[in-house]
Order: C-alpha cells, then sequence, then structure tokens
C-alpha cells in the first residue's frame, strides 16, 4: 500500500466517524458504554478532530 492510497483509505474512515458523531449529535442517538451513558458533548469533538483529519486524509490521498 502507497503512502497516497494509506491516507486516501484514513481519510475515508475518519470522514465516516465524523459522520456518524454529526448523525448522533443531529438525531439524538444514545450511547451507553457499560452501563454509563455517554454525554451529548463527547461527540463534538468526536466530530471536529476526526472531520479535520478526514479532510487532510482525502486531501493528500487525492494530490497529485
Amino acid at each position: 500500500m502507497t503512502q497516497k492510497s494509506f491516507a486516501f483509505v484514513s481519510g475515508i474512515i475518519f470522514t465516516i466517524v465524523a459522520l456518524v458523531h454529526l448523525l448522533r449529535l443531529a438525531l439524538g442517538w444514545d450511547i451507553t458504554i457499560g452501563g454509563w451513558l455517554v454525554p451529548m458533548w463527547v461527540s463534538w469533538p468526536g466530530l471536529i478532530i476526526p472531520g479535520i483529519l478526514g479532510y487532510g486524509g482525502l486531501k493528500l490521498g487525492t494530490k497529485s
């Protein structure tokens, strides 16, 4: 796997993670881990950080 394809695949994965967090915020999905209800504010950094990483990965992966 080349660095370019790795960056592209990583960008897709991070973008999917960001979109799932966006859906959680928009639709109000609850997440429970081991009996602990994960607060909604956790999805804000879960949207922003993978969103930035996804954009960077896709940008590097599609660079000519």
